[in-house]
């Protein structure tokens, strides 16, 4: 009774570090000026960003806009850090334009609820503290390869052409010939020019909302030149919710499917970026499994308003600190102020170039791309270079799920191939001081003593195996473990099978150092209880050695060996 009791505190305790406390409103009252000015900085660079990843979607620039409002909020009242911001993001866009070409609105609204159920127990499991195992070549290449395919779905809307949805390489390619074909240059310099003031700006003059300006700037000039460029629309203030009567139940396996891709993405975006928040400050540290919990039940209602998947934002989180938020307070008032220019500006916003975003978008591209830490990952070893450049590859050419998979389980697969090179069977000297000189070499004559270091696992048994083979002309093998740091159970069925082969040849084995740890495979599989009758089993290797030593003294093979070499030298004599 006393361990069910135990564990029900334990799961309650655990259940309540998910829900909101009151340590989340300490900062509200000695700084709620601030959290509220950076709420307003936060919205300013997050409205034409929301705009131009729910068109790059698919959905409509309005999703964007309802992903952060809905999304946002929810995610800063329940998830588990004070400083995240959570709106749409570009690999969230990126993975939804095939759900919408296939699918349509319906089935954006199923794959969001879907990942919203799959974030809500990745949460109640704990499973937020595993992110720190994703390698850094990972989320380089993967940040990069999100960046350059932002920047190929963007090429139809900068240079003024309409090109049907498929893999982003082709449309850019269509979208590069159809404007050799029939230019349209006030597109192109839109777009161009919205991109170089972003991307000067921030050189210069960092703090001043350059995207928003931009794109202000871009509306005015070609509304007043009436130029014929494609614009937003009009944008309802509130979407109807996506119809499930259309829903065809064959569908569902790759809904599902793309769910399972949003609800890793979210979470790998969404821990990744409040990670890297608490990096830029002092005090902060953020709850993981928490955060999964607001992403989930974020993304369970804001499909239900129309609104895209959204995750953890890195570029609006790094707005947000920089702007000197303290609490929650400021990505609430964020979503706020996204839904009072919704509301109230809603005529303005249909103007808006659909070339400008497009700039908007590739600078935001552009910036995402650490050129700097891609060269020095390129530099540092070829394993860590090869990588990051298959993920790059594979985010650019296939989903961006499978293109993380790939870059882990390929740095999964050359980790291991370290670790087994680190594993080690090396010969040891045997220590003959407390004997005489023939006698000395009749022991490193036969019996020989290797010491096992590093981790003996699948991944380096069988070339352990191979070494441990090459033993020849000797009577007893003494196997050192004490610096066996691994061994699981094919390592263990090696050295049983090891121990077997050097038996049958007539050589006997001998083990000291064992970890308890280590015995326990070995004695699943029965190797340690005939070397225990036998007394084969030591602590220290020179108790091994000595008895293996009275071993071939009983055996009459000193005896034997030391008349044979008296003969030999006998008859060597003139």
């Amino acid at each position: 009774m006393t361990a069910v009791r135990d564990s029900s505190t334990a799961t309650i305790r655990r259940f309540r570090r998910l829900l909101p406390c009151r340590a989340d409103a300490a900062p509200l009252r000695r700084h709620w000026h601030t959290d509220l000015l950076a709420g307003a900085t936060v919205a300013v660079v997050a409205l034409p960003l929301a705009l131009g990843f729910g068109l790059a979607s698919g959905l409509g620039a309005v999703a964007g806009l309802i992903a952060s409002i809905v999304a946002g909020a929810l995610a800063a009242l329940l998830g588990g850090s004070n400083l995240q911001v959570t709106g749409p993001t570009g690999p969230m866009a990126v993975v939804l334009v095939p759900v919408v070409a296939a699918h349509g609105p319906t089935g954006v609204l199923i794959v969001g609820f879907l990942a919203g159920i799959g974030l809500v127990l990745l949460a109640v499991t704990g499973a937020g503290q595993y992110v720190r195992y994703v390698p850094v070549p990972v989320v380089e290449g993967f940040t990069a390869g999100v960046a350059v395919v932002m920047i190929l779905q963007q090429m139809p809307a900068a240079l003024g052409v309409h090109v049907p949805g498929g893999q982003v390489v082709l449309g850019a390619w269509e979208a590069a010939r159809g404007f050799a074909a029939d230019p349209d240059w006030i597109a192109l310099g839109v777009s161009l020019g919205v991109t170089a003031v972003i991307l000067l700006g921030f050189r210069l003059r960092p703090v001043i909302p350059l995207p928003l300006l931009a794109v202000a700037a871009a509306t005015f000039s070609t509304w007043y030149l009436s130029a014929d460029v494609d614009v937003i629309g009009a944008l309802p203030s509130v979407l109807p919710a996506p119809s499930l009567d259309f829903l065809d139940p064959a569908e569902m396996p790759s809904l599902v499917a793309a769910a399972v891709a949003v609800c890793a993405l979210c979470a790998l975006e969404s821990l990744l970026s409040a990670t890297v928040s608490d990096n830029m400050t002092v005090d902060q540290h953020h709850n993981p499994d928490r955060e999964l919990l607001g992403q989930g039940v974020g993304n369970l209602v804001a499909p239900m308003f129309g609104g895209m998947p959204a995750s953890g934002a890195l570029a609006r989180t790094a707005v947000n600190v920089r702007a000197g938020a303290a609490g929650r307070l400021a990505a609430l008032s964020h979503s706020v102020f996204l839904a009072l220019i919704m509301l109230t500006l809603a005529p303005i916003v249909a103007h808006v170039p659909l070339a400008a975003l497009a700039g908007v978008l590739i600078a935001t591209s552009v910036r995402m791309i650490e050129v700097g830490s891609l060269l020095a990952l390129a530099r540092s070893t070829r394993a860590d270079a090869a990588v990051m450049a298959i993920t790059l590859a594979a985010t650019v050419l296939f989903n961006l799920v499978w293109a993380v998979a790939v870059g882990i389980a390929l740095a999964g697969f050359l980790a291991l191939r370290r670790i087994s090179r680190a594993t080690s069977v090396e010969r040891e000297p045997i220590d003959t001081g407390d004997h005489h000189d023939e006698e000395a070499a009749l022991l490193h004559e036969h019996i020989v003593a290797y010491r096992l270091e590093g981790p003996l696992f699948f991944a380096a048994a069988h070339r352990f195996l191979l070494q441990l083979l090459e033993v020849a002309d000797v009577r007893v093998v003494v196997l050192r473990m004490s610096r066996v740091s691994t061994l699981d159970a094919s390592g263990a069925l090696v050295l049983a099978d090891a121990i077997k082969r050097l038996e049958h040849r007539g050589i006997a084995v001998y083990l000291s150092g064992l970890e308890p740890i280590h015995a326990r495979p070995l004695a699943a599989l029965g190797v340690l209880e005939p070397l225990w009758q036998q007394g084969r089993l030591f602590e220290h290797t020179g108790e091994a050695i000595a008895a293996a030593r009275r071993r071939l003294k009983a055996d009459g093979l000193l005896e034997q060996l030391e008349a044979e070499s008296a003969r030999e030298g006998e008859a060597e004599r003139p």
